[in-house]
């Protein structure tokens, strides 16, 4: 992802979320075979710790927020400085021409864009994990965030 212009922009992958229609039963697979701890269960997805700063969504089919429709690897999100958030953000929409959503603003003050690849899968790229509690607790914050987009 590095260009000949800087380094890399993007820190790592935070989340990734994966469909099903049995929640309940991956989540006991993930948590057997890998040991994943369960940080939360709603009622349309389960989240997983999946390392000290990532997450793995278990989601049922069907329309979630900013159009992601659950499925494969459908919606994954990116952590990056604010600083790179909005450099990413620029050269997407003015040297590339991509459609963004975004910046979205979080409650806490994160904030995120969304777009789609070129598969359509739908690509997060957060600051969460730069700031305030996502920077100091990682996954473990996403638990109680209350904001689970």
């Amino acid at each position: 992802m590095a260009d000949a212009d800087g380094p890399m922009d993007i820190d790592e992958v935070v989340e990734i979320t994966l469909q099903t229609d049995d929640p309940g039963g991956l989540e006991r697979f993930y948590v057997r075979a890998f040991g994943l701890e369960v940080l939360s269960e709603e009622r349309d997805r389960r989240w997983l710790k999946l390392g000290r700063r990532s997450r793995l969504g278990l989601w049922t089919p069907g329309k979630k927020e900013f159009g992601d429709q659950g499925g494969r690897h459908v919606h994954f999100a990116m952590s990056a400085t604010p600083d790179r958030l909005d450099a990413i953000h620029r050269r997407l929409t003015d040297d590339m021409g991509v459609e963004v959503e975004g910046p979205v603003e979080h409650d806490g003050g994160d904030r995120s864009i969304y777009l789609r690849d070129p598969a359509g899968n739908l690509v997060e790229v957060w600051d969460f994990f730069r700031r305030g509690e996502g920077a100091r607790d990682g996954a473990d914050a996403l638990a109680s965030s209350g904001d689970e987009g």
